[in-house]
């Protein structure tokens, strides 16, 4: 019976359909609901890596083993997985193994709305692009299939309207029981192919480039190609949810629509377009598909008229074709977008024990290096004391670089638990080699909390919930051979500031351990009681709004009592 899904939820159907075994990733939005639906499905392990490079060995380890395997990450992870996708594309594997990688156009939640096809075409691995949760569950087996029949790992890349998205989806009957079989394989030694030292890796060469010019031939007959006719007037070539934004206002025109965006199938989309007078190409950031067409000589018309930058919709797609002198119908009244609503800033939640951190920091007028986090949203007004955020681990790496150009100011880096697990751990490793002389800050709130408090190797918990020793940031800073370590209360500001002004007097690297667990785990809010403000003592001063809590504002009470 087909049910309502998410395309994130499609994808876990489809991993545990196709029979996935080992399936592993770092939580990082749009991506992160696929592990968590997942995880709880039986006979499948999944776990919550350090970090996506550290995931994508796990399931090339596992798919080298014999066994089926998936990696998940969103787009920008992939960047720190990227060797990992490099050396399996030479390799190849003896079971299928899917990479899925969530895209964020128009940067919901990233620093970066790069497009993964480019790293697709730059490591000559297939990449398949759905566009509903149907597609997005069919072709993790299809991406499976493919890898097992031409020895490659197969990109399966989605979107944030298609992870995030519901759609009808019509589940399979049963878990493959080929794939999932729970025999213990024989590991196959072959080092020729696997050992990936530059004599074997000079050789691995030409069958990776042999391999992707055969599948972009046989592409030309892969099904999930599909040429749809009608208009012959319009021809749209198109993939993902680029589809769904093209079919609104081009219902009649005629379509191919690619389901593997990588190698694209040209003698088909040539034969295409020889039925139609005029060849868009409409598609999501980088123009991927436009390109590889017109190297293949095939006249289209694409980034002229729709954007490069963002993330695409109907009206803007309504808006190319206007510009390309094509009539389309205009946008119902019924869903106008409306106009005049006030802009939302993003801040830290009611009793964040970030937010004290963040206001030591702005009064110590020191210069903060930051990373990717809830802790990210101490560049706001009113904290305003966060200087640079780049990228996963980058904060202590940057505050080095800054400490040896030698400022005038004192300088930080501020980053969170996981971010510290995930890549901070290197950075400062090197601040101990290298002789730095800065002070690292590790907020510690016992989760991963900006993607929806998913666990970590400090949380003692793995994501099927097992129990697991949580390793303690105070003992693994002294081993990186730190000397100078305080552990303290992020709620006790007195605290905060007395370690940051000590740790100022030091020289070499120090570390301050901010410990309060986030506000909005469940047991945290057991242990709090509500707060309200005493009427009789407070005058209106405004100065507890200067920390930029939600729960606070200044009532018409204040103001009519104090004239303020």
């Amino acid at each position: 019976m087909r049910r309502l899904m998410q395309g994130n939820e499609a994808v876990a159907l489809g991993a545990w359909e196709a029979g996935v075994m080992v399936a592993a990733g770092y939580p990082g939005t749009p991506s992160t609901e696929i592990l968590e639906y997942l995880a709880p499905m039986p006979s499948v392990y999944a776990e919550w890596s350090p970090n996506e490079k550290v995931a994508l060995d796990v399931a090339i380890g596992a798919a080298y083993a014999g066994k089926r395997a998936m990696a998940v990450m969103k787009h920008v992870g992939l960047n720190v997985a990227a060797d990992s996708i490099f050396y399996a594309a030479l390799t190849g594997l003896q079971a299928g193994l899917v990479l899925v990688v969530a895209d964020d156009p128009g940067m919901h939640s990233s620093q970066g709305e790069q497009d993964s096809r480019r790293y697709a075409q730059f490591a000559r691995v297939p990449c398949l692009d759905p566009s509903d949760s149907q597609e997005a569950k069919d072709m993790v087996a299809e991406a499976l299939r493919l890898s097992e029949a031409y020895d490659t790992p197969v990109m399966l890349r989605l979107s944030t309207r298609i992870s995030h998205s519901h759609s009808l989806v019509e589940p399979g009957i049963e878990r493959q029981a080929q794939a999932a079989a729970k025999e213990q394989p024989e590991y196959h030694i072959d080092t020729a192919k696997y050992v990936m030292v530059p004599a074997n890796a000079r050789k691995r060469h030409p069958v990776m480039e042999e391999r992707i010019e055969r599948i972009a031939r046989d592409a030309n007959q892969f099904t999930i190609n599909q040429e749809m006719l009608a208009d012959p007037e319009l021809g749209i070539v198109t993939s993902g949810v680029a589809y769904q934004y093209a079919k609104e206002v081009f219902s009649n025109a005629s379509y191919f629509k690619l389901g593997m965006s990588f190698p694209l199938p040209t003698e088909a989309v040539e034969q295409f377009s020889r039925k139609v007078k005029r060849l868009l190409v409409v598609e999501e950031l980088d123009p991927v598909i436009e390109e590889g067409l017109k190297l293949q000589g095939i006249p289209c018309e694409g980034k002229e008229l729709f954007p490069l930058i963002g993330e695409l919709n109907p009206e803007l797609v309504r808006a190319g074709a206007r510009q390309a002198g094509l009539a389309v119908e205009p946008l119902p009244l019924s869903v106008q977008p409306v106009a005049g609503l006030p802009i939302r800033q993003p801040v830290m939640c009611p009793g964040c024990p970030h937010r004290g951190v963040f206001a030591i920091l702005r009064k110590l007028k020191v210069v903060v290096n930051g990373d990717i986090g809830c802790y990210s949203l101490g560049y706001s007004a009113p904290l305003g004391a966060l200087h640079t955020c780049g990228c996963m681990g980058a904060s202590i790496g940057q505050a080095h670089g800054v400490k040896k150009a030698g400022i005038k100011q004192a300088n930080v880096a501020i980053l969170g638990d996981s971010t510290f697990f995930h890549s901070g751990i290197p950075a400062l490793l090197n601040a101990v080699y290298n002789h730095g002389s800065f002070i690292t800050i590790i907020l510690d709130n016992r989760t991963t909390a900006m993607t929806g408090h998913q666990a970590n190797p400090g949380t003692g918990k793995t994501l099927q919930n097992q129990d697991t020793p949580a390793i303690e940031l105070e003992p693994l800073v002294l081993a990186l051979g730190i000397r100078a370590v305080y552990t303290i209360d992020s709620y006790n500001l007195d605290e905060i500031e007395g370690a940051i002004r000590n740790c100022l007097k030091l020289d070499g690297p120090s570390v301050i351990i901010a410990q309060r667990p986030c506000a909005l785990l469940p047991e945290a809010r057991k242990r709090y009681q509500p707060l309200r403000v005493d009427a009789d003592k407070c005058i209106a001063c405004g100065t507890c709004r200067r920390i930029g809590c939600p729960a606070l504002t200044l009532s018409d009470e204040a103001y009519l009592r104090t004239g303020k």
